[in-house]
């Protein structure tokens, strides 16, 4: 049987060096002019990066940028914010350490500053002067088109690289995409599952005679919750459950940050959560795999009261900074199950995130364009709801959600589809007002991520690109999956009157304003069928108390309804 994992790219491991070392590393030359100034972005974190690949000191220059710009242009978290600029510094920290300095680093707080990346990049081909700028394929297509227009007008070529962080790139996916009707993710997991050798028989089939375990792992936790408690997050001093203490970096990120923004989200004092470093980010790793793993499949898409993290890898934000390689995430997975300290059901379903949801995700950005932002397959017009700021409201399946987001930066991805996605879905907010909250107000949020599955599997704005169907449910779905409707005012099985859950009133209302598009749709058209059997007064009575809760939570009305403000 083989069970064999990615093979490594040359030189993966964490703290290891590009495949060229530089050369003359003991020289700090200041003067202007060289060959290549390498941009490297927040999201770019790779000690691996192909913008690294024939470096030489003396001859080639780094610069690194914080804009306040790119907290504002969507409001974005204090933890996202501190998060980036944190892993950031220590990031140019290791490349001076390893013969890539010296690093121009742009701060937050100084004298000059533009506020705005586009401006400090300007600046900085104008003092360096250099032959070419050389950038990693950016996450977002606006930040690639600045870039471009920075270079144009300084008559300095762009020299883009592949981002070779990713197990495909956008051509593999466009190859695997031509000629197809529909893009479904399956049939591209199982691509990659048999081009990569990823758990497959030497005879080809997949180990344990399917694909797919996902059917298995639909479980609900028992009146007790979850059994055994989930296992506090590391700490890399002291076993403290709380994350890892800020180091003189982190603190004077925290700092700047306070110094020249005002955002929302909270920042817990002293310590953050998520990995700023590689070595913080192998060691969170290590943590899923030895307490998590192992109760992760069965219970992926359960929710409980005061548990947001539950068995979830908590690896989105290293991942998407690259401070974490895929293929380090395949392969202890892997060694888990060939080890017996993992059962499939649940390791498939991690790798299947991995090299099936992630990269999916990833090429359909690529493949659909800078125009995909624009989709709004729905028609949807509303304003996103004041309460995803704070987590103020009454229903206490999104309070417990948007509050998990307020806190920590962070919630699971049922949480993320089924209730705070699926409210806005049913309320009629703009597809784009929600892709831009989940960007800045995810720690793990970039445009290419968040954009298709924000905008296009949430919303469904893209009409079906990503999504067969609209994910959407009424009020008995979160009651399943979770103990939120205990000591809720609402109760999920009634659809009018006072106690109606708003989640399902305006589930059902959203399948009359939508039934003759979601009528084509085959997954979808035979609970359409139910509708008929309302009596007209029961329909009239669904539509007037959803536009009575759309007008309660600010959905409705003009486009400058309140939302998050600076205080």
């Amino acid at each position: 049987m083989a069970h064999s994992g990615i093979r490594t790219r040359r030189q993966v491991e964490t703290g290891t060096m590009p495949k060229r070392v530089p050369q003359d590393a003991g020289k700090k030359p200041e003067r202007a002019n060289c060959e290549r100034l390498i941009l490297i972005l927040g999201d770019q974190l790779d000690r691996n990066s192909a913008a690294l690949d024939g470096f030489v000191a003396g001859r080639d220059r780094i610069v690194m940028i914080e804009a306040t710009g790119e907290s504002e242009h969507v409001p974005s978290h204090m933890q996202r914010t501190v998060l980036f600029l944190a892993s950031m510094r220590h990031h140019a920290t290791w490349l001076e350490e390893n013969g890539f300095g010296p690093v121009r680093y742009v701060k937050l707080v100084e004298d000059g500053h533009s506020g705005a990346l586009d401006g400090e990049l300007a600046r900085a081909l104008r003092d360096v002067k250099p032959r070419s700028l050389c950038v990693v394929e950016p996450g977002e297509h606006r930040v690639k088109g600045m870039i471009q227009r920075v270079c144009d007008n300084a008559k300095v070529s762009a020299e883009w690289c592949e981002d070779r962080h990713f197990i495909s790139t956008p051509k593999d996916f466009a190859a695997w995409a031509e000629g197809r009707k529909t893009l479904t993710m399956e049939y591209w997991y199982r691509h990659q599952r048999e081009r990569l050798g990823i758990l497959i028989e030497k005879g080809g089939e997949p180990v344990g005679g399917t694909w797919n375990l996902d059917a298995e792992n639909r479980q609900s936790f028992g009146k007790g919750g979850p059994d055994p408690k989930p296992t506090p997050l590391p700490s890399a001093k002291k076993g403290d459950p709380a994350g890892w203490a800020w180091d003189g970096i982190t603190q004077d990120v925290v700092r700047d940050v306070r110094s020249k923004l005002r955002l929302p989200g909270e920042l817990s004092e002293g310590r953050l959560q998520w990995p700023v470093t590689h070595e913080q980010a192998a060691e969170a790793l290590n943590h899923f795999i030895d307490h998590h793993l192992r109760h992760f499949g069965p219970y992926e898409d359960a929710m409980w009261s005061g548990e947001p993290f539950l068995y979830h890898s908590l690896l989105s934000s290293s991942l998407n900074l690259k401070l974490l390689d895929p293929r380090a995430c395949v392969n202890a997975a892997i060694v888990a199950y060939k080890k017996g300290r993992a059962p499939l059901q649940s390791v498939e379903a991690f790798i299947r995130q991995i090299i099936g949801w992630r990269e999916f995700i990833r090429g359909i950005y690529y493949l659909e364009g800078p125009e995909y932002e624009l989709m709004n397959a729905l028609n949807h017009t509303g304003n996103l709801p004041p309460c995803y700021w704070t987590g103020d409201v009454e229903m206490k399946c999104l309070r417990e959600c948007i509050g998990s987001v307020v806190k920590h930066g962070f919630a699971h991805h049922i949480a993320r589809l089924m209730v705070m996605g699926n409210f806005a879905l049913l309320a009629g907010v703009h597809p784009k007002q929600v892709s831009d909250w989940f960007l800045g107000m995810f720690v793990d949020g970039v445009d290419w991520v968040t954009l298709p599955n924000a905008l296009g599997m949430s919303q469904h704005g893209d009409g079906g690109i990503v999504g067969t169907k609209p994910y959407i449910c009424g009020g008995a779905y979160i009651k399943k999956m979770s103990n939120f409707c205990s000591g809720c005012k609402y109760d999920p099985s009634k659809r009018t009157g006072e106690k109606a859950c708003p989640f399902t009133t305006m589930y059902w209302d959203f399948l009359m304003r939508h039934r003759p598009t979601l009528a084509k749709n085959q997954r979808v058209n035979k609970v359409l069928g139910n509708i008929d059997r309302f009596s007209e007064e029961e329909r009239v009575e669904i539509r007037i108390t959803a536009e009575r809760i759309r007008k309660q939570h600010g959905v409705s009305g003009s486009r400058s309804s309140p939302g998050w403000k600076p205080q």
